[in-house]
């Protein structure tokens, strides 16, 4: 695979409005380190040529008649790992973000985007990176950052703050009694927390207990 610098980065162009294609190509010719290798009008084509000239770059439309960008990319990626795919698509939809990034794509670049964007994202993702246009990206963080909000972020979450608390001590080692005296409460509060957390975890040791605290991030010891 050509990453190194100065290397051409090998094309091809799937998109299936000949206008579209023609335009992308003509503008790529400008650029000397790429080399379009091969043009496909829909994603059955695109999986044909990918199979033949095995490029680094797939430059794929998202909604292709025949066999869509997605389940393009997803053949691709099964059969020629290496092969990078960048998806580039009128549709900033979450679902069709989503779908393409799962089936395998390195990158996702909206059509309205400036043609130097195209550029730089084909450069990007041939050197192994992931590149979104800045407005995707917000999305994809967002919704991730939805996703962890919404679901729980850890099988500590069953546990209530102080029993979090006592776990971290229990974990570096305190005696009951020094918890009590460091969280400010009796010995028969923290033996009563200290219950509740082995129960709420299923963990019936302070060595099962101080594995989980660690694999938790709770503490690092």
């Amino acid at each position: 695979m050509n990453s190194g610098q100065g290397m051409c980065v090998r094309v091809v162009l799937a998109d299936d409005h000949k206008i579209m294609r023609e335009g992308l190509c003509s503008l790529l010719r400008n650029d000397p380190r790429v080399e379009i290798v091969g043009v496909a009008e829909d994603g059955r084509s695109a999986v044909q040529l990918a199979r033949e000239l095995k490029p680094d770059v797939v430059v794929m439309d998202v909604a292709m008649p025949d066999l869509n960008g997605i389940e393009a990319s997803r053949k691709i990626k099964a059969e020629l790992p290496d092969v990078r795919i960048l998806a580039l698509s009128m549709h900033s939809d979450k679902r069709y973000i989503s779908n393409m990034l799962q089936a395998g794509a390195s990158g996702y670049l909206l059509k309205d985007c400036a043609f130097k964007e195209l550029v730089q994202a084909i450069h990007t993702v041939a050197r192994r990176q992931v590149y979104l246009s800045p407005s995707i990206a917000a999305l994809v963080t967002e919704d991730y950052v939805r996703q962890l909000m919404t679901r729980d972020a850890s099988p500590a979450a069953v546990l209530s703050p102080k029993e979090r608390e006592v776990l971290q001590l229990m974990a570096e080692g305190h005696s009951t009694k020094q918890i009590a005296a460091t969280l400010n409460l009796s010995v028969k509060t923290i033996e009563t927390h200290r219950q509740q957390v082995m129960e709420k975890l299923d963990l019936h040791s302070v060595a099962e207990l101080t594995k989980f605290a660690v694999r938790e991030g709770l503490t690092s010891l």
